[in-house]
């Protein structure tokens, strides 16, 4: 797992979680392309900064000649850093749950690529337990084991034993996702103990905060996922062929919640990139451009900006401190039919017809099951399900119904033909916004995250690290 820490902009108008550490994990191994992410902000980088007690410029030649053939851009696939073995096997493990969550379609190019950058974010990952071991901070296994059995009940659905063999099956292993696990809560009691006590927000911050919240009332928010890649003069042109390889992955259909985690070096790698809500402006002036011209769903990048490249996904837009209609709750009763096994087209066409008109004919939710008994079809009703959780095209279409009406027909030869009966609907209240503590926490963790980029960067730059 990547958790390098990208410095952030102004903290956004959103209510703030702080991210989930067993939500980021699960998400690598099973989430869909940007569902169901934590919430993290995060925005435009601050100038790049030399290590901690550098000074100076370096002296490189415009031209320089290379003494040897050795290429350190090149890295078999094990290290040893300060005395720890990473082995390939831990490599091929953790490989193989980014394969999995891509549904195995990975070309061997890409595979090499991965596998180097999966080296890279264990040597991050040993560095980060490595530090907190030194600082007397041990995760008991018992702790990890019920974050593991966690994840196994609420994300797979699974007992302890039947997750083993499910990782077991895609050539991965238990052993290596507790691994991670222990890293990722390894890292942030660090981070608790070693930075977040030093950092302060005044009342007087927050309650300017709250005060352009107030102002900003009715402007636009854009849920963002970022995958945020660094380069500079020297690697630029291989970071951005890097990430139009994950681009192109992942408009195939791989996660970008798990190339996020992997690959992202911005604080929200651990919670899949996701950016939480926030106002174009907080963005580098290159991505707030590239955001403002992009619909739900669409997939942006690489784009340049300061310090590398970001790859960026829309989430959602939603208006600040503005109910939202798709968060209504709605009452349903969907009515379907099925047509035989090897229909002729022209009559299930006809079928479907027939069954659209007798739809018509339904006056209201009181009358939906006598009505479906006449037709032959089959019924089922929710009484809590969220407009947003529908396809983009139903939510439209039922919002602009009233109560007792139905949506046009819908459906194909192999599925079926269906309608939605709306029986009742209960508007969104208008949101307050994060209240003071909950601002409070968001810009605290916005300054620690800042530090803790500083903290990563200084493990790698006095770490010993031997290749084999």
């Amino acid at each position: 797992m990547k958790r390098s820490f990208r410095l952030l902009a102004p903290i956004g108008f959103s209510t703030f979680r702080r991210p989930a550490l067993m939500l980021g994990v699960a998400a690598m191994v099973a989430t869909p392309i940007a569902g169901g992410i934590a919430h993290a902000q995060a925005g435009a980088p601050d100038a790049v900064e030399g290590p901690s007690g550098a000074s100076g410029a370096l002296n490189i030649p415009a031209n320089p000649r290379i003494f040897g053939k050795s290429d350190p851009n090149v890295r078999r696939a094990t290290a040893v850093v300060n005395g720890e073995i990473i082995t390939g096997t831990d490599i091929d493990q953790r490989l193989a749950l980014i394969v999995n969550a891509n549904g195995g379609k990975v070309n061997p190019e890409e595979m090499d690529r991965l596998r180097l950058q999966v080296l890279r974010n264990l040597i991050d990952e040993t560095l980060q337990i490595q530090e907190a071991k030194a600082a007397d901070i041990d995760i008991p296994d018992e702790e990890v084991m019920d974050s593991y059995t966690r994840v196994a009940q609420q994300n797979f659905g699974k007992d302890v034993a039947a997750l083993d063999k499910y990782l077991a099956g895609i050539g991965s292993s238990g052993a290596s996702l507790k691994r991670q696990i222990k890293g990722e809560m390894a890292w942030q009691r660090l981070l608790r103990r070693n930075v977040q006590p030093f950092i302060n927000v005044s009342d007087e911050e927050v309650k300017e905060m709250m005060d352009r919240l107030k102002a900003a009332k009715g402007t636009e928010e854009y849920r963002i996922g970022e995958i945020y890649l660094s380069a500079n003069d020297q690697n630029r042109t291989a970071v951005e062929a890097n990430a139009q390889k994950i681009v192109d992955q992942l408009k195939q259909g791989g996660s970008f919640v798990a190339y996020a985690r992997q690959f992202s070096e911005a604080s929200t790698a651990a919670v899949g990139g996701d950016l939480g809500w926030i106002k174009l402006a907080q963005l580098p002036a290159e991505l707030a451009v590239a955001a403002g011209q992009m619909s739900a769903g669409q997939l942006v990048g690489p784009i340049p900006v300061s310090g590398g490249f970001s790859i960026l996904y829309l989430i959602d837009k939603r208006q600040v401190l503005t109910a939202d209609p798709r968060d209504a709750l709605l009452s349903l009763k969907q009515i379907s039919i099925t047509f035989p096994k090897g229909i002729a087209e022209k009559d299930a066409t006809a079928k479907a017809a027939t069954f659209a008109s007798a739809v018509k004919d339904i006056h209201g939710c009181g009358e939906a099951e006598a009505a479906s008994a006449k037709l032959g079809a089959t019924i089922v009703a929710n009484d809590q399900i969220k407009a947003r959780d529908l396809p983009p095209a139903l939510q439209d279409m039922l919002l602009k119904l009233s109560v007792g009406e139905a949506t046009p027909p819908f459906g194909s030869v192999e599925d079926g033909v269906r309608v939605l009966l709306l029986c009742g609907r209960d508007d969104p209240k208008e949101t307050s916004g994060p209240n003071f503590d909950q601002l409070q926490a968001q810009m605290e963790d916005e300054r620690v995250n800042k530090r803790a980029q500083t903290y990563l960067r200084d493990l790698r730059r006095d770490a010993v690290i031997e290749y084999d």
